[in-house]
């Protein structure tokens, strides 16, 4: 990551990079299932994952006024009517589906909560911008988590008809900021979806590590250097505090 002096606006991405300290959803839910007494390996989980994301892609189940609790237990309900389907007995417990869906709704609360204070830091000095791969409910979600504030707009892929990796969403990002490329930074959790389009574009970056998708390129991970939304801030506001 650059100086300040390179950045005049700032794009976040949302899911893993705001709201699970930089892991992948999948890895927050799965540990939700096993915390929670579902016994299955990663093998027998990750289709079911894939399934309620594809799902979801092409089912408009989820509505515009959904927090993120409701988005859960909608997810969490397909992939277990997924599992039951293939042989997990346990997974067709109604109930336990719903205790996994609040526990990672707790999670994103607790974390979206902590990185609260640095989204509101970085508000008072740069304008901020969500651009985010969702199911078309974000603002909804952002304002139940009390930071859609922070946000001067958001980009929304369900909603612009445009995904990540596309480099395009970030695009309309920095027309958001009015902004240039070059003076903005991007804060995203995944190399692929975040930080090489973004790149691709002329944008900083910013890369989040938590635990990333399995499937993930190593060697991508091993060449770039991360950072976290603390030390972001820290050196985007150093000038500020003398």
């Amino acid at each position: 990551m650059t100086t300040n002096n390179d950045i005049r606006g700032i794009i976040f991405d949302y899911g893993g990079t705001i709201d699970s300290r930089g892991d992948h959803w999948s890895e927050v839910i799965y540990d939700q299932y096993i915390a929670n007494g579902l016994t299955l390996d990663w093998e027998t989980f990750k289709p079911a994952y894939i399934h309620a994301e594809r799902y979801l892609a092409t089912h408009p189940l989820i509505k515009p006024n959904f927090t993120f609790a409701d988005l859960m237990r909608v997810k969490i309900a397909i992939e277990m009517e997924y599992l039951a389907q293939n042989g997990i007995a346990a997974a067709a417990d109604k109930a336990l589906a719903e205790t996994i869906a609040d526990g990672c709704y707790r999670h994103a609360r607790t974390c979206v909560g902590e990185a609260a204070t640095t989204l509101k830091a970085l508000a008072e000095h740069y304008p901020l911008v969500a651009v985010s791969n969702f199911y078309g409910n974000i603002d909804s979600v952002l304002r139940d988590f009390d930071i859609r504030k922070f946000f001067r707009g958001v980009i929304e892929s369900a909603v612009v008809g445009v995904r990540k990796p596309d480099p395009r969403i970030f695009t309309l990002g920095c027309v958001v900021l009015d902004l240039p490329a070059e003076q903005v930074l991007v804060v995203g959790d995944s190399i692929s979806k975040d930080i090489s389009p973004a790149r691709a574009i002329g944008c900083h970056t910013a890369w989040i590590r938590g635990r990333q998708w399995r499937d993930d390129d190593p060697q991508k991970m091993l060449a770039e250097k991360s950072t976290t939304l603390p030390e972001i801030a820290n050196a985007l506001l150093s000038d500020f505090k003398n």
